[in-house]
């Protein structure tokens, strides 16, 4: 089973150098926390992974494929901090119109909305919903191709505790399922939920590795403190 490889990845948007000639590896069937502060290259690395993003030297090989391979289009999921879904339609009404744009069985808009806990509010228009139910409901039109990879931004911006521990209790079910997950954050109290973490600093690989083991290499008993550690230790 292949994850995501990246290997010297260099980024340069509007002239300056985003990622210098980064290099790491994501590891399958697993929930990775990519961390960092803002301005860090955080979206620009997911948008790399996913295609997205024109690159102007490296290799990022998603599923032993280079990112962006028409092969690739039903196998990884990239859902924005931005809604993506239409406004104007109920959750169950753009499941239904996402599944006919990719060509999927109509059974799989319950499969997508039972994932997610959205069976109370499917019949709910998305502008009537809260943003923590709208999170939900892109979440589900990403997962109605059952995508082998998924790369979220900052997925729980503003949501509340709850929320927030229900999406990461979705995020785990799905990796136990063979799913594997990227989830970029700038909040440190998420990195604990990670089965690993990638800290990013000025486009660079500060840090990889399970919350323990970076709390034990840095001799630190938080997260918040392993990663200021880090950063001094670096500088």
């Amino acid at each position: 089973m292949s994850g995501i490889e990246i290997r010297d990845l260099r980024v340069v948007r509007g002239g300056q150098v985003v990622l210098p000639g980064l290099s790491v590896t994501v590891e399958p069937a697993r929930v990775t926390g990519l961390l960092g502060p803002s301005g860090s290259g955080k979206t620009t690395l997911m948008r790399a992974i996913v295609g997205v993003q024109i690159v102007a030297g490296g290799e990022v090989l998603v599923l032993g494929e280079p990112a962006g391979s028409p092969s690739l289009r039903r196998r990884v999921a990239y859902i924005t901090q931005a809604p993506s879904v239409y406004a104007d339609l109920t959750v169950r009404e753009n499941l239904h119109y996402f599944t006919r744009i990719l060509g999927l069985a109509r059974d799989r808009v319950d499969a997508a909305v039972d994932t997610v806990a959205l069976e109370k509010e499917a019949d709910a228009v998305v502008n009537r919903l809260s943003g923590g139910e709208r999170a939900r409901a892109s979440l589900a039109t990403a997962l109605l191709g059952e995508p082998e990879v998924l790369v979220l931004d900052e997925p729980t911006v503003g949501l509340d505790p709850l929320l927030r521990r229900d999406l990461w209790n979705t995020f785990h079910g799905l990796a136990g399922q063979g799913a594997t997950l990227l989830v970029s954050s700038h909040v440190m109290e998420e990195a604990e939920r990670c089965d690993e973490l990638i800290l990013l600093r000025e486009g660079g690989i500060l840090a990889t590795g399970t919350p323990a083991a970076l709390k034990e290499r840095t001799g630190a008993h938080e997260l918040d403190d392993a990663f200021l550690r880090l950063i001094e230790a670096g500088a």
